[in-house]
């Protein structure tokens, strides 16, 4: 076997051709339901329940994208969250987004690996969706996050808003176990489980 030597990732085309990246959000409530958006069309076109995006706070400008990649680009790092992350320091040409002043707003609490990569993204401000209690009732495994991860991403300087439009992210939550999606998690896949 030869070893991989480059890596590329690619945002889904739709992505651009059916929402409105350039429109700037100005509201909490219009960005986290861009997030949950991305998340719900990325359940239709056969990939993960999450979506994610870095806003520029003062303007709401669209700046990283993000849904999850894991399945249909064969890598597990590729969290909705770290997507957004990873396409806005693509955008910005940094590798911190310290920067600016920029925020993640997120369909779903972070998981253990995506909350390790906020500490070090520069983001100021995070906004989640669903608790990570909902996206454990579908069958995702989200790790052994601390009790405490608000107040220690308060004490990194990094303000949490959470929850906002529950019902909204957890039905996206809810529609992929319906649909049968896969769950993957570090040791098994398996197919969601519908919540009774």
């Amino acid at each position: 076997m030869q070893v991989a030597r480059k890596l590329s990732w690619t945002l889904p085309d739709w992505m651009f051709e059916e929402f409105e990246l350039g429109l700037p959000r100005a509201t909490a409530e219009q960005r986290m339901a861009l997030a949950i958006q991305l998340a719900r069309r990325n359940i239709e076109t056969g990939g993960g329940p999450f979506g994610a995006v870095i806003f520029e706070v003062g303007t709401g400008r669209v700046i990283g994208p993000g849904v999850n990649l894991v399945v249909s680009q064969g890598c597990s790092l590729l969290h909705a969250e770290m997507v957004a992350i990873a396409f806005a320091q693509a955008t910005l040409g940094t590798f911190s987004l310290a920067s600016g002043k920029y925020e993640l707003v997120t369909s779903s609490e972070p998981c253990v690996q995506c909350l390790g990569a906020l500490f070090w993204s520069g983001v100021e401000r995070l906004t989640c969706g669903a608790p990570v209690a909902d996206a454990e009732r579908v069958g995702f495994d989200e790790g052994p996050r601390a009790p405490d991860w608000k107040e220690q991403l308060s004490a990194r300087g990094i303000s949490v808003e959470a929850p906002l439009l529950v019902s909204e992210a957890r039905a996206v939550l809810d529609e992929y176990a319906r649909r049968g999606g896969v769950v993957y998690n570090g040791r098994t896949t398996w197919t969601a489980t519908p919540a009774t």
